[in-house]
């Protein structure tokens, strides 16, 4: 009778006990597939990005091109409407509104506009706080967040994402409930809504991680991956 003799390291061939099992190709089906979800992760933010850009500038269009007298539009003259016309005269405007508050004359109006809405109840609470918001989120000199962080909301043992604001100051602070830190914790994937919390500073983990990275972690539902600073 003859012997078999098997072959124990790896250089067996084929099939032989011990050799590493031969690479296993794709299918057509698993390819196609690989292919389409390539296509989509490519695909999927350059059309989302125009979208949300052409969606942005059609408003400021609907809002703007009304503005200009019928005999003076474009599309009296032009076979085509011209996209973004409402925005350019957005800008124009914006711009020749905040070289007119530049001036002496412009504050002066300005400021007699702002004392006439200080008189308005409900009105002059809403402006105020617009006011504020902008001036704070437009600063070049004071950043709108400061650092990511780490706390337990809505109850122990769960964490939230948040950032840090600002330190709690005015009368807020002066109630003898310690050193308190500002953090407003995004809803997810919408991070322009959500919670202002005052916790005390101890309670309150930072992390090493950029404020872009963070607020990439709030869109995408914590799908995309951050780096360490």
């Amino acid at each position: 009778m003859s012997e078999i003799r098997e072959m124990d390291g790896p250089g067996g061939t084929p099939g032989e006990p011990g050799a590493p099992p031969p690479a296993r190709r794709l299918g057509v089906m698993a390819r196609l597939r690989n292919y389409f979800l390539t296509g989509l992760v490519v695909a999927a933010p350059i059309g989302l990005t125009v979208y949300i850009v052409s969606s942005f500038v059609d408003l400021i269009d609907r809002w703007f091109v009304p503005l200009i007298p019928a005999q003076f539009q474009p599309e009296h003259y032009l076979p085509f409407d011209i996209p973004g016309l409402g925005l350019v005269i957005a800008l124009v405007l914006l711009t020749a509104l905040g070289a007119l508050t530049a001036n002496f004359f412009g504050q002066a109006i300005l400021n007699f506009a702002e004392r006439l809405v200080q008189r308005m109840p409900i009105v002059r609470g809403i402006y105020s706080a617009l006011k504020q918001i902008f001036e704070t989120v437009l600063s070049q000199s004071a950043p709108s967040f400061r650092q990511v962080v780490l706390i337990e909301y809505p109850r122990k043992g769960i964490y939230s994402l948040g950032f840090i604001t600002a330190p709690m100051r005015s009368e807020v602070a002066d109630v003898g409930v310690g050193d308190l830190v500002g953090v407003f914790v995004p809803t997810t994937p919408n991070p322009t809504s959500g919670f202002l919390l005052y916790l005390p500073r101890d309670e309150v983990k930072v992390l090493d991680i950029a404020v872009e990275d963070g607020l990439k972690l709030i869109v995408s539902l914590g799908i995309v991956e951050v780096k360490r600073k």
